[in-house]
């Protein structure tokens, strides 16, 4: 959207208001022929500066075309929660309008306040926000002996964050609600996940977890291989072994999205978005029940955005959906013209990878490969196993994969 008025003033703003914010911003909001905000942020300004004030809608971002359309011709300036490039509306704002529409006035940052007040150091604590998503979305972050912060959604989040760590084996942890940060009413309050006795307090809060391990808690990393145990379903999954091999041709980097075609336990999905928190997946699946698992599996393992469709060339006949980065096809290789269809979809420069258990899929892979080109491989895993008072090795069924980068 082009934006044709003067330049949009974005203000950040602390919980210590109009006495934190230096001349710049001050004289932004003085100047302003319109104030937006949320009815929090517009109290802490004097009621004699600013111009005329207006809430923020409810649901917010379909109506911002709308609302910056009819006040196009004026001053207009936005009141923002500290860092307005911080998961905040300047982000949104930059999006819409671009960059050069804005002048962005910031304060210190939540995080920056809250690393200040605990001696954390900010670039190496990760931030996880919390605010219209599931606070399963931390998962992906514990890690014992880790520091993480939480963005807020209200005063009830600091709860259900001990609740969270206390039934995924972190009941240990350290949680630290920090409330109302550069304020008259700050508040600093710690309490053990395992014993959480503290009150809902203020709704402007961030939660700090200092994160310690329960004996015997099964390891969760970001990093691709997670234990077959933690994929609930019907054993229809791609093995930890074989699936790092196949996360690793995928190849995911930030922000990406991937179509996971014949989802089954949904765990390439899963550990697709696990990688990083902007990673995005659609999977296709077409029984219910495993579509049912697939969901549960995904916010069990902390990637609630993991997307479940059904079987995949009727959901394409259906439904317009966005171009992926990479395709990985585990289930229906020998579908006619399944894997043709993939293709097409495909970016160019994206990724297919196909994995194959039988004879038929194998030979099929090996014919597309001679056909379009790419990388065939094949593995055979052995596990150990116990053979009365010995040790026998037990093999997997062997897995052939053929890879292929979309040529311009």
């Amino acid at each position: 959207m082009t934006w044709r008025g003067p330049a949009i003033a974005v203000v950040g703003i602390g919980a210590d208001g109009w006495d934190g914010l230096g001349a710049a911003a001050r004289d932004a909001v003085a100047a302003a022929e319109i104030l937006f905000g949320s009815a929090r942020q517009l109290a802490l300004v004097p009621m004699d500066l600013g111009g005329e004030r207006r809430a923020w809608p409810s649901p917010l971002l379909p109506a911002l075309p709308g609302l910056f359309a009819e006040h196009g011709s004026r001053r207009i300036c936005v009141l923002a929660s500290g860092d307005p490039m911080f998961y905040g509306i300047g982000v949104t704002l930059a999006r819409l309008f671009g960059p050069a529409a804005l002048r962005v006035l910031p304060q210190p940052s939540s995080a920056s306040l809250a690393c200040a007040r605990l001696g954390w150091a900010l670039a190496d604590t990760p931030v996880v926000s919390a605010v219209g998503r599931p606070v399963a979305a931390v998962l992906p972050d514990l890690v014992d002996g880790r520091r993480l912060l939480v963005l807020s959604s209200d005063e009830h989040t600091p709860a259900d964050i001990a609740k969270l760590l206390r039934d995924n084996g972190f009941s240990e942890s350290t949680v630290t609600v920090l409330e109302q940060l550069g304020g008259r009413e700050e508040r600093v309050r710690s309490c053990a996940a395992a014993s959480w006795e503290l009150d809902p307090g203020d709704p402007l809060n961030i939660v700090a977890i200092d994160c310690a391990a329960d004996a015997g808690h099964l390891r969760r990393t970001r990093v691709p291989g997670l234990p077959d145990a933690v994929f609930g379903g019907d054993g229809q999954l791609t093995k930890a072994e074989v699936r790092t091999l196949t996360l690793s041709a995928l190849a995911p980097a930030p922000g990406e999205l991937l179509w996971d075609v014949g989802g089954g336990s949904g765990s390439i999905a899963i550990e697709w978005c696990r990688t990083h928190p902007a990673c995005r997946a659609v999977t296709f699946e077409r029984l219910e029940r495993r579509r049912q698992q697939i969901t549960a599996n995904a916010a069990a393992l902390g990637v609630p955005q993991v997307e479940v469709r059904g079987e995949v060339l009727a959901a394409l006949a259906m439904h317009e959906m966005a171009t992926p980065d990479a395709i990985f096809v585990g289930g229906g290789v020998t579908q006619a013209g399944l894997l043709e269809t993939c293709l097409a979809h495909l970016r160019h420069g994206g990724r297919l990878v196909a994995n194959a258990v039988t004879a038929e899929s194998e030979s099929l892979l090996v014919t597309m490969a001679a056909e379009r080109g790419g990388e065939l491989r094949k593995f055979q895993i052995y596990r150990a196993e116990p053979l009365g008072g010995f040790t026998a090795w037990r093999p997997q069924l062997p897995v052939a994969q053929w890879s292929i980068v979309k040529s311009a």
